[in-house]
């Protein structure tokens, strides 16, 4: 009898135990997320909000807006937050996302060293500016990591007919890197670069680099929230997800995202 009572007493506990471990699952999603957000300070401002009011705790791994887009066809993560509406479009068109949402935007800056040795000051638009930094053959850094910084980049590059960029190339190099280490090296480098404003306003290494230009038509930055395919990743904290999402987007999370500032500078702005 003892031993039944044994028996019965230890899978109790083991059902309770799985029972707690299932439960502390459900209330944690992993949120695949881009540098500049992180970098930004917005996730430490903007997540404990989120979990005081759901207690659902959010893990956020920050990369790259390819590689978070690689990352979640890959299932690692519950949720996808980006900045590269082709790539989110065609993320849920092939079926690894269900649906889309704009969630909030700011802007990309053209940074470089104060004197500014291109010139890029007086340009009308920032495709004149990277034309003077290309005729000048000035110091470029990009982030070469196929995040949305480096695409919109790449797109600014294209639309003034460059498009390959050889290896030997003295003024034109990659870092390979985040926002944050791709500004600390080109403050290094007296490099010029591009930019995301939040980051750039949150970056404590400036020395003696500036924002140059300012483009509001041709360098907006939008962000995207991506729910993933249910279907397809049946494992995934999908529930957990569409609350963070839904939470985000409301009148209560849009204002917040409203709220938050850095040097009294509003860092993202909402629709």
């Amino acid at each position: 009898m003892k031993k039944y009572l044994y028996f019965v007493f230890g899978i109790t506990i083991l059902l309770y135990i799985v029972f707690i471990n299932m439960g502390d699952e459900q209330d944690n999603i992993i949120l695949q997320a881009t540098t500049s957000t992180d970098n930004s300070g917005f996730f430490t401002y903007i997540l404990p909000l989120f979990e005081q009011d759901t207690s659902i705790r959010v893990d956020v791994v920050a990369v790259g807006t390819g590689q978070a887009i690689k990352n979640a066809k890959n299932g690692d993560g519950d949720l996808l937050l980006v900045h590269e509406k082709k790539l989110e479009e065609e993320f849920v068109k092939d079926g690894y996302g269900s649906k889309r949402f704009d969630l909030m935007f700011n802007d990309f800056i053209l940074i470089g060293p104060v004197d500014d040795p291109a010139n890029v000051r007086d340009s009308d638009d920032i495709f004149m500016a990277f034309e003077k930094i290309y005729e000048k053959r000035e110091k470029f850094l990009s982030r070469g990591d196929n995040s949305g910084t480096h695409i919109k980049e790449l797109k600014t590059w294209h639309e003034i007919g460059i498009n390959n960029f050889s290896v030997d190339q003295e003024w034109y190099y990659e870092s390979g890197s985040g926002m944050g280490a791709t500004l600390n090296m080109a403050v290094q480098d007296s490099a010029y670069t591009l930019c995301d404003r939040s980051t750039w306003i949150s970056f404590k290494n400036k020395n003696k680099h500036t924002i140059l230009l300012v483009d509001k038509i041709n360098l907006i930055n939008y962000y995207g929230i991506v729910l993933l395919n249910e279907e397809r990743y049946p494992e995934l904290n999908h529930n957990g997800a569409k609350e963070l999402a839904q939470w985000l987007l409301s009148k209560k999370g849009q204002k917040a995202i409203e709220s938050f500032s850095v040097n009294d500078q509003q860092m993202f702005f909402t629709q």
